[in-house]
Order: structure tokens, then C-alpha cells, then sequence
């Protein structure tokens, strides 16, 4: 991980804290590790997307390859945290400014308890009091019952991008089911501009306005086809929902992960 000094932020990422008096700015999923995913094929591919985080205000990104799914038993933590070592040491060598810690992006999966018990799981950020769960795109997989195991473990579950699967945008009680035990939703910052589509945006935009999202990120994969988008949507949220929900979903929930507190219902 790096250790970027307070004084080494760019204007960009001092304009950030400033505007919002904190001492970092954290995006919790991003696929910016090469090599591992369907992110950054190379070094050179992610190193620009670290450069374009900080030229979105980003201090602190949690590196979230896929686990699971299509990338079965692919990206140990082993390797995930070996991998971002390299790309740390890149960092700071190319004095880029930019703290990175490790997570994991995981695929809802009935062997996740044992494959957490073999460390081959990465919960999100050196707390490891969160786990970031992936449903599949089209196919709905009641994600309750992970939930709830991971609860027992202390593990509080952030459901991630719900606003892209077709399924969620006609059963919202879903949603609220899955918070009532507990999990958060983490809303990628590109749907609430659009980047997705139509139906995206509006769901987006439901569970921002009706008290569902817990937090944005930019889910980015590269500095151009999947950028972080951050800035924008840090905007548009604010003339529409207004600061207070704006910094609690961009800012301080954000925060509570990378510090290992366990997100509030409300």
C-alpha cells in the first residue's frame, strides 16, 4: 500500500478534502490492479487509471478485482495483495499520489464461508469488516442467506452496482430486504449520469431518493472506456439531493469502510 503524505495530494485531491474538511477521500470499488480481471491489462494501463483517480479527487482506492463467477477460484487474496504491492511500489516510484489498499469485488457463492476460512476471500480494505457482493447480471440469486452468514462472521455486506440489474428495477422490496439485515448498496457514480442507460439512471435514482444507497463509487476499470467519474456525480448529486446525502454516500460511508466501522441503517 502506498502512504501518500498529506502535503503530496495534488490541487485536485486538495480541493476534495478541503471542500468537504475531511482527511481522505476513498473510493471503495475500483478495478485498477493489471492483469487480474477484465480491468487494467497492463502496468501501463494502471497507472493511467490511478492517474485519472487522482484527477477525480480520489486519495484513497480500495483495488476490487472480481473473485468468483467467471473468475472461479482466480485472485486469491494472496495474489490480489501481491499484485497491488507491485502497483503501490509503481505509485511511488512515479511519485502518483495515491493510497491504495485491497478488497475484492466477489460473486455471491455458497462456498464464500469456507473460502473466507481459507483466506482466499479479500474483504474490503486492511479493516476486512466489509465484503463487497456481486449478483449475477441477468439472473436473480437471492443474496439473503449470504448476508446473513457473513453477518455472524462480522462481515457487513456492500451490495454492489444494484442500480444495472434488470431484475432489482421491478422489485425494490428486494432492496429494502437485503438492508433490513443489514447489507449496504453501493451505487456506481457513472449510472447516476447515465453511463449505463436509461433504465440504470432511473433506478439509480430511485434508490438515491427514497433513502436505499448507502454509498457511491466508481466501479472504474480503465481511464477511458470505464473512467471514475466521481466529480460528476458528486455534482449532481449535490444539486439534487443536496450536500448532507451527498457527503454521507461520497464521503463519510466511504470513510467507515476504509476505517473498519460498521455502516449505520440510517
Amino acid at each position: 500500500m502506498t502512504a501518500a503524505a498529506s502535503d503530496n495530494w495534488s490541487p485536485v485531491q486538495q480541493r476534495r478534502l478541503d471542500e468537504f474538511q475531511t482527511a481522505r477521500t476513498v473510493d471503495i470499488h475500483c478495478h485498477c490492479l493489471p492483469g487480474l480481471d477484465d480491468g487494467p491489462a497492463t502496468l501501463d494501463d494502471a497507472l493511467q487509471l490511478c492517474e485519472a483517480l487522482v484527477a477525480d479527487g480520489i486519495t484513497t482506492v480500495i483495488a476490487t478485482p472480481h473473485q468468483l463467477g467467471r473468475y472461479d477460484l482466480l485472485n486469491s487474496a494472496a495474489e490480489i495483495f501481491a499484485t497491488l504491492l507491485e502497483l503501490s511500489h509503481e505509485l511511488e516510484a512515479r511519485h502518483i499520489p495515491l493510497e491504495i489498499m485491497p478488497g475484492g469485488d466477489v460473486r455471491v457463492d455458497e462456498r464464500l464461508p469456507k473460502l473466507l476460512d481459507a483466506g482466499q476471500i479479500a474483504p474490503v480494505a486492511d479493516a476486512g469488516l466489509h465484503l463487497l457482493l456481486e449478483l449475477p447480471h441477468d439472473l436473480f440469486v437471492d443474496p439473503v442467506p449470504t448476508i446473513d452468514l457473513l453477518a455472524k462472521r462480522n462481515l457487513q455486506v456492500i451490495m454492489t452496482h444494484p442500480e444495472r440489474h434488470p431484475y432489482l428495477s421491478r422489485r425494490f422490496d428486494w432492496a429494502e430486504a437485503w438492508l433490513s439485515r443489514g447489507a449496504c448498496l453501493q451505487i456506481t457514480a457513472g449510472s447516476l449520469l447515465g453511463d449505463f442507460g436509461g433504465r440504470a439512471y432511473e433506478v439509480a435514482w430511485h434508490l438515491v431518493e427514497n433513502g436505499f444507497a448507502t454509498l457511491i463509487a466508481s466501479d472504474a476499470h480503465d481511464a477511458h472506456r470505464r473512467p471514475p467519474r466521481m466529480s460528476q456525480a458528486i455534482q449532481v448529486l449535490t444539486e439534487r439531493v443536496g450536500p448532507h446525502i451527498t457527503r454521507k454516500l461520497a464521503i463519510d460511508n466511504p470513510l467507515r469502510v476504509l476505517s473498519g466501522e460498521i455502516i449505520p441503517s440510517s
